[in-house]
């Protein structure tokens, strides 16, 4: 199998994205690296560049990397370190937290391409619940 594209989740709470690991973890594969970048340096509430900066580089395999934000500042964050360490094999997805990180991680188990796995995490927000 060829190596993996790598996720990061990037959250205000380092629980909400702890959890949200262990969960794909448990629905895709350990082979694909699920890298979290949650809360400020300091363990508040918030979100770190440099904590960011760090998982897209943990979670790079050689694949790409796809980011999934969870709101707000977070996004804001990972767009100024991805506009100051521009790479074309970094993207982030405008995805619901939960179901995308699920879709992208069961894609990149499967052995898709970055494009492939940013499209099915960006296709989870038309997927119903009822």
């Amino acid at each position: 199998m060829s190596t993996p594209v790598g996720i990061v989740l990037v959250s205000h709470s380092a629980e909400l994205a702890a959890g949200l690991r262990l969960l794909v973890e448990q629905i895709g594969s350990d082979a694909v690296p699920v890298v979290t970048a949650a809360g400020t340096d300091d363990g508040r509430l918030g979100t770190s560049y440099d904590l960011v900066l760090n998982a897209i580089k943990d979670a790079d395999r050689g694949a790409g990397v796809l980011i999934l934000p969870d709101l707000g500042s977070s996004v804001l964050t990972t767009r100024t370190v991805l506009d100051d360490h521009p790479r074309p094999d970094v993207v982030i997805v405008d995805a619901p937290f939960v179901e995308g990180a699920v879709a992208a991680v069961v894609a990149a188990a499967s052995g898709a391409d970055l494009r492939t796995v940013a499209n099915s995490a960006e296709e989870a927000r038309n997927v119903r619940k009822l």
